[in-house]
């Protein structure tokens, strides 16, 4: 029994205000490119990159490196190391060979991260205009609201302020402390799914077929059935507007009919008291994390100090794993403190495995597990939505691998080598110390090998949807809706992210490696674009939120490289190409900051333009009445639904079908 993907989708997102920026002639790709636009954006982006990169690096920088003499009084390298810079002796003239590739490659990625910056701030104008049905573009959320002084509620105070300032306001939709409702839904959950499967014994695994035979199924079905008209039926008094009305909550969305006005609401100061009525855009509702909507301000704090210091700890802990790794690739001095480890030489090609392959394959083994950890502590941060969950689990894995792979690789591998080296040759630090970067490359070229095979072939197969879905099939039976979550933002990202800063910092350092990114990138292109249209379903629309974050990783990665290289010219003895490398660098953080004025905008907030343009052609087509009507029945919070009603999972749709 294996579960076979299909190509059905759960429902029909072009009907739920959920499309993407591009226009397609096929309403597939239409659904498809919502999630799609971000990947392909930045895989063509970092293709276009890294194969310029590879000619000059390939064409240029590897012919100079390997014709040089090399480091004066040292034997010429039988290595990757000849390819590199650290083959180039000190103050030769060769050096600004790569002084002119830095240029070239600095002003080429600043050139595509403009244009791309660009090409993404039209297509969410242009989806903010053609997608005008949202509605959250006609909704805001409230927080921090005080309490009627004449009724003692929130609900009125809401309505008050804003019939009395706004001229479009429609209504409100207050939160209440759902607590009971929510575990009475739950619980009625679990009985439907108890008399489902005891009604059809088909769905059950062995066991539990034989527990169904022995004991009495039908009489226990009946009861619970009767179980579940009572759970039913306290949901439904505890719904009533009597009930609700002592459990109000200092948060409410508020709907306008207009989205002028609503864009307005979102990023104007209400109250003279900052934290009273603080209002900002609501969040897509099938994206929208309700039970983090009433958390105090004063409690995010906490929560958001928590997080910190808890991925920091992972951090430092994870230096483990990676410092035990970075030795196996030092094996000779394994040898040295353990001879019984010579015992590998002696196996024809198991050296080169266990020194070459095995230590990338440990170090990914424990990567795959990072990003789960990190969403785990993100949640508890109390972010409001899961792209701003996914978003900050992005950032930490980020920072996570740039500290714990690229950083910790470099100085457990290259640095303590070069320091122990220091106590019997310390005249020879300087020279040392520049090629500790140059010295990983070999490490870091196994790295993406290991990474682009295994990943993607994971990603492929999806190994732990199999084992997931066969370990469930044989402890709580088959389900004729097992799931498949959406697109690992929080996961890929990062990865790839990460793959593009080793290709920046080595572009110039070791340039053999970047032939091999290309392959990378190009093969994480067609799967993940397969995976995208095929596999995962489309859970909420980013809208072009994750290019900032993208953006970012790429101008670190640039600021890095030049940087690197600032060190590296001045322990080549070649202080003019170092402090001609410091413009580079300052003209790369100005452009980091006109990006954030001239783009960053458009990401965070909506144009008030197209917001009226949006209204006025509302009115002309006569649907005013309609969008801003769905925009209220849309937050509609879960346990003020209709009871026997599930609301729709935002995180995982059905995707997978049993064959027997």
């Amino acid at each position: 029994m294996f579960p076979s993907t299909t190509r059905t989708r759960s429902r029909d997102l072009s009907d739920e205000y959920t499309t993407s920026f591009f226009d397609s002639s096929t309403q597939h790709l239409l659904v498809c490119l919502v999630s799609v636009s971000h990947q392909v954006v930045r895989s063509r982006c970092r293709i276009n990159c890294f194969s310029v990169c590879s000619i000059v690096g390939v064409l240029i920088l590897a012919p100079v490196n390997y014709t040089s003499a090399g480091p004066s009084g040292t034997k010429r390298p039988n290595s990757m190391e000849i390819f590199t810079v650290s083959n180039v002796p000190k103050g030769s003239d060769r050096l600004w060979v790569h002084f002119s590739c830095l240029c070239f490659i600095s002003f080429y990625v600043v050139y595509l991260l403009h244009k791309e910056y660009k090409e993404m701030s039209r297509k969410r104008i242009e989806h903010l205009k053609h997608h005008r049905k949202r509605p959250d573009q006609f909704t805001i959320l409230v927080q921090g609201i005080p309490v009627c002084a004449d009724h003692g509620i929130y609900g009125c105070n809401v309505d008050h302020f804003f019939s009395k300032h706004y001229q479009t306001y429609q209504s409100y939709q207050i939160l209440h402390d759902n607590g009971n409702i929510e575990s009475l839904q739950k619980l009625a959950s679990s009985l439907e799914k108890q008399i489902e499967r005891k009604r059809d014994t088909r769905r059950c695994n062995f066991w539990q077929w034989i527990w169904f035979k022995f004991t009495s199924g039908p009489l226990d079905a009946r009861s619970q059935e009767q179980k579940l008209k009572e759970v039913h039926h306290s949901i439904r008094i505890l719904q009533c507007k009597n009930m609700l009305k002592q459990k109000e909550l200092p948060v409410a969305f508020v709907s306008f009919k207009s989205r002028l006005e609503a864009a307005q609401a979102a990023e104007t100061q209400q109250h003279v008291n900052p934290l009273s009525l603080v209002t900002r855009y609501a969040p897509e509702p099938t994206e929208t994390i309700w039970s983090n909507l009433a958390i105090p301000f004063y409690r995010l704090a906490v929560y958001k100090l928590g997080v910190f210091i808890a991925a920091f700890l992972l951090t430092v802990f994870f230096t483990i794993p990676v410092t035990a790794v970075q030795g196996i690739v030092q094996f000779e001095k394994i040898e040295k403190w353990f001879p019984p480890a010579r015992a590998v030489q002696l196996i024809p090609g198991l050296s080169s495995v266990v020194t070459g392959y095995l230590p990338s394959m440990i170090l990914n083994g424990f990567i795959y597990l990072i990003p789960f950890a990190m969403l785990g502590m993100a949640s508890f941060e109390g972010c409001i939505s899961r792209s701003r969950t996914e978003i900050k689990t992005c950032n930490m894995v980020f920072y996570f691998l740039l500290g714990n792979v690229f950083f910790l690789s470099i100085l457990s591998g290259s640095l303590l080598h070069q320091i122990g080296e220091s106590f019997t040759h310390p005249k020879d630090i300087p020279s040392r110390l520049a090629s500790a970067v140059s010295a990983q490359s070999d490490f870091f070229i196994t790295y993406i090998l290991t990474n682009g095979m295994s990943g993607f072939s994971f990603e492929v197969l999806q190994f732990g949807l199999l084992t997931w879905h066969f370990l469930k099939a044989h402890t709580v039976g088959h389900s004729d809706e097992p799931y498949l979550y959406g697109f690992p933002y929080y996961r890929v990202v990062p990865i790839a992210s990460l793959a593009v800063l080793i290709g920046m910092v080595y572009a110039v350092v070791s340039p053999l490696l970047l032939p091999i990114l290309v392959i990378y990138f190009l093969l994480g292109y067609a799967v993940f674009i397969n995976q995208m249209e095929d596999v995962y379903d489309i859970t909420y629309d980013t809208c072009g939120q994750y290019w900032p974050t993208i953006h970012h990783y790429i101008f670190l990665a640039v600021t890095l490289m030049q940087t690197t290289m600032i060190g590296l010219f001045g322990l080549k003895s070649k202080p003019g190409a170092s402090i001609a490398t410091i413009p580079l660098l300052v003209l790369n953080i100005m452009f980091n900051e006109y990006c954030k004025v001239r783009f960053l905008p458009t990401f965070q907030c909506r144009p008030i333009q197209i917001c009226k343009d949006n209204d006025d052609l509302d009115k002309t087509e006569g649907e005013a009445e309609c969008s801003s009507e769905h925009a209220v029945r849309a937050y509609t919070p879960p346990w003020m639904r209709p009871t026997g009603s599930s609301p729709e999972s935002s995180s995982v749709q059905p995707l997978v079908r049993c064959l027997i």
